[in-house]
């Protein structure tokens, strides 16, 4: 029986609005009145993610940053927290100084740009995040410890940044695609798998009682490992790929239709056989 349950947040729980579908409010509400621990799994920062978790009620530990943090809603710290060293963040700022395409720098707690002009597409992606605007990664670095770094791009340039960064960084730093436009780099040993693993032994319930629903790569390692995973019908090839169910598309609450076959039904199925 599904005792927790990590849910990522864009394309699964969330839509380009970032507004949650009353269908599957409903069906996050009504599996945590079953018992049910409840999380998310995101690639957003903490603090972007938090009014997420508190607009769902959330209590467990969130993973961020896609599995470098994991951190109670309501606590000052983190329960864990991976980093980037400074030597190889300086070696992606040299590919960035390199290219036409623009980083986003990640600390635990804060999120840097270089002051120049963005597109609209990132402008709609990072409309949440709580940027600040410098003149000089160098001077971040130098007093502040990396986590991750992504990059807004065109899907067909993300295509080329994600097989540049995935040749130059082979074996050292974790790319992922996050979103078709979005593209991360993050310390080699945090995933979405590994964390979800880690709230799970913090938790003390076993794999084969978790469940995770993704859309996208960066989910793909938490839906492999999850007891059930499942990939939202909108989904990539590699996340489809790893699940154990493909759920209808965001666009027909595929979540929703999935806490209810695994999770809800599945208790109705249980308490029956007690009787």
């Amino acid at each position: 029986m599904i005792r927790l349950l990590a849910l990522d947040l864009d394309g699964t729980v969330v839509g380009d609005d970032l507004q949650v579908p009353a269908t599957v409010r409903d069906a996050i509400a009504e599996a945590q009145a079953r018992g049910v621990i409840v999380t998310l799994a995101t690639g957003r920062m903490f603090a972007v993610a938090l009014p997420f978790a508190r607009d769902l009620k959330l209590s467990a530990p969130i993973i961020c940053y896609q599995g470098a943090l994991i951190q109670t809603p309501g606590a000052a710290q983190p329960l864990y927290l991976a980093t980037m060293d400074a030597a190889l963040m300086s070696e992606v700022l040299d590919w960035q100084a390199e290219c036409i395409w623009q980083v986003v720098l990640y600390t635990a707690t804060e999120a840097f740009a270089l002051e120049r002009r963005y597109s609209e597409r990132f402008s709609a992606i990072l409309a949440r995040e709580r940027l600040r605007w410098v003149t000089d990664f160098g001077e971040v670095i130098q007093s502040n410890v990396p986590v991750k770094f992504l990059v807004v791009a065109e899907p067909d340039e993300a295509d080329q940044i994600e097989a540049q960064l995935g040749r130059r960084f082979d074996g050292r730093i974790a790319i992922v695609r996050s979103h078709a436009a979005v593209v991360e780099g993050s310390p080699l040993d945090a995933t979405k798998g590994s964390a979800l693993r880690w709230v799970a032994q913090h938790l003390g319930i076993a794999q084969a009682d978790t469940m995770a629903i993704g859309d996208q790569d960066n989910d793909a390692s938490m839906v492999a490992w999850a007891g059930v995973g499942v990939a939202m019908g909108n989904g990539s090839p590699a996340c489809q790929a790893a699940a154990d169910w493909v759920a209808p598309p965001f666009s027909q609450h595929g979540a929703a239709v999935a806490i209810e076959r695994f999770i809800l039904e599945d208790q109705a199925k249980q308490q029956s056989l007690r009787h």
